[in-house]
């Protein structure tokens, strides 16, 4: 771990919710060790890996919780900051040597961080083998700086969004994102998001089929594959872009579904 004895830290407090992350977290802490102020990791309780011994390594300050939903986890770790600014973190992300630049170059001139509430960056997300620059997997804009008390984790789980409350700046940096899912994995992933969806709209009308399972998915496919140029990025852009028109027609499938069913 970086001394950070010889660096000026930045008013920012890193927030991290983690579940069984030893293979993947080092990467993520060892991003932001010795330049951040502070580095908040909040855990599942029933972890047992060892991750929480990587994040005593880092100094993080660690509190153990039961899992309450994406949402909840992170408005519960952002609520442990001390720090003005806070940084959002997951396990399987860490800030790129370009971005940590320019964070840095941000705040040495506090002039640049006046009138803004929140700041976001492009992330980029190594998939099978490269770098995805291309398709809907990128730029992939997220918010992930931002001021203490002038945002909260909003959304509908698993699908976190934060929610600000003033002007958002930009970065041009990339936070890197390092997948480590196989092609089963995102299959399964799929099943799970899916069958949220369907929970979270259990009052919403499927629509007409041809929208929901034709056209809808082959817009998908279309605009990530070609009009964002998703075949730039080889036999992944064509497996991703596949894999998004799948999802969105799994959701309006199983809305289908859960309406043919007979009444009880």
């Amino acid at each position: 771990m970086p001394d950070s004895t010889k660096i000026q830290l930045l008013p920012i407090s890193v927030c991290i919710i983690a579940g069984n992350e030893a293979s993947r977290i080092r990467r993520a802490l060892d991003s932001v060790a010795g330049w951040t102020s502070e580095i908040i990791v909040v855990l599942n309780d029933d972890v047992n890996d060892g991750t929480d011994k990587i994040a005593e390594e880092f100094g993080a300050k660690i509190f153990h919780e039961p899992w309450k939903g994406h949402i909840a986890q992170k408005n519960s770790s952002a609520q442990k900051a001390s720090s003005k600014w806070i940084l959002g973190l997951d396990a399987d992300e860490s800030i790129s040597p370009a971005l940590k630049k320019e964070i840095q170059e941000l705040f040495a001139r506090p002039e640049r961080l006046q009138g803004f509430a929140a700041f976001s960056f492009p992330r980029c997300t190594f998939y099978g083998g490269r770098w995805i620059r291309h398709g809907d997997w990128y730029p992939d804009r997220q918010i992930r700086l931002w001021q203490r008390g002038q945002a909260q984790w909003g959304g509908i789980d698993p699908h976190d969004k934060l929610l600000v409350r003033g002007r958002i700046g930009k970065l041009k940096s990339d936070l890197h994102h390092l997948s480590n899912d196989s092609v089963n994995t995102r299959i399964q992933k799929i099943i799970s998001y899916t069958d949220e969806f369907v929970r979270q709209h259990s009052q919403g009308a499927a629509g007409p089929v041809i929208s929901g399972l034709i056209i809808r998915p082959g817009w998908r496919f279309l605009r990530a594959y070609l009009l964002r140029l998703g075949f730039l990025d080889g036999w992944q852009g064509l497996f991703i872009a596949w894999l998004n028109a799948f999802s969105t027609a799994s959701k309006y499938a199983k809305m289908r579904e859960r309406e043919s069913r007979p009444q009880q």
